[in-house]
């Protein structure tokens, strides 16, 4: 593994099943100065309303499943670790019962870290969290271009949920509605109405069918149209995976992307710019005795941590 931490507190070179769980084994602190990125964990499950909760388990299991990535991304030719300052920020202290004061909290210390001139990288946690961390950016930068990769739109309105973040952030007035991407988007609905719905609020849809019709690159491409250099923020519901490979989720959905077309995927927005994201919704304890959707998730988060060393690199 391409290792800048060399205390021996964290495990530097151990093994992966040895060593204290930070993110890579990056450094645990909450000094930001010269950092260049910050992962942050949000381990709060109390807007999972619609089926099973448990995700407020996944930072950690994300944390620990990243000690078996060795560092260095064939296909984007980086090690990312050799070019970003990266600092494990902790995780934020949520309130779960309360989501409203939970969502205060997010903004708060998500702004320190924007604010400190820092990306951020969001573990979930439920698709809740999204809210707060697009008002925070959007506080920022401005209304934000939005990719969202999801089996679900989580465009209705209604009490607040893991199921509402995006229609919030609409009426917020934090997205710009010309750069706005879902993919994935799958399953039955509640109603008829439910991606026109999404579609009023200026969300270009691309469903799983239409994706698999067109092909990965060719969906690549057209995102990258719609989005153009807009700053941008990504959020990533790991359910926009299909369960065979992703089981460790609250609210599942057949018939998704396989691991390696949503690797495809976000190794595609390459060029983007990117200010912010998170992965939400990996809810351990409904995971296979393997694992697989907190690897994967890991996996995810090491793809996009590329995409900003090679940003920072001009490339």
């Amino acid at each position: 593994m391409h290792i800048k931490n060399d205390n021996p507190a964290y495990g530097a070179e151990l093994e992966a099943f040895a060593g204290i769980p930070t993110f890579m084994r990056q450094p645990a602190s909450r000094n930001l100065k010269g950092m260049d990125v910050a992962v942050v964990g949000i381990p709060f499950d109390g807007g999972a309303a619609s089926y099973r909760s448990g995700t407020r388990m996944g930072p950690r299991k994300i944390r620990e499943s990243s000690l078996i990535i060795w560092g260095y991304n064939r296909l984007l030719d980086v090690a990312p670790l050799d070019v970003l300052e990266l600092v494990d920020y902790g995780d934020i202290a949520i309130e779960p019962p309360n989501i409203e004061t939970t969502m205060g909290l997010i903004v708060r210390d998500a702004q320190t870290i924007i604010n400190a001139g820092v990306r951020m990288i969001a573990l979930g946690g439920d698709h809740s969290i999204s809210y707060p961390l697009l008002k925070a950016h959007a506080a920022r930068y401005g209304p934000l271009a939005v990719v969202h990769f999801d089996s679900h739109c989580d465009t209705e309105g209604g009490y607040r949920n893991h199921g509402t973040p995006f229609a919030d952030a609409f009426e917020s007035g934090l997205i710009d509605t010309g750069a706005y991407v879902k993919a994935g988007i799958r399953g039955p609905i509640f109603h008829s109405e439910e991606l026109s719905i999404a579609e009023g609020q200026g969300a270009r849809i691309f469903t799983i069918e239409r994706c698999l019709e067109d092909g990965i690159p060719a969906v690549i491409e057209q995102i990258h149209d719609i989005i153009g250099d807009k700053q941008t923020y990504v959020s990533l519901d790991i359910d926009v995976v299909d369960p065979a490979y992703a089981p460790g989720t609250g609210t599942p959905e057949v018939g998704g992307f396989t691991s390696y077309q949503i690797l495809q995927l976000v190794r595609g927005l390459k060029g983007l710019n990117t200010v912010g994201f998170d992965l939400v919704e990996v809810s351990p304890p409904y995971d296979s005795p393997g694992e697989i959707t907190s690897i994967l998730a890991a996996n995810l988060v090491f793809e996009f941590l590329s995409l900003l060393a090679l940003k920072k690199l001009g490339g």
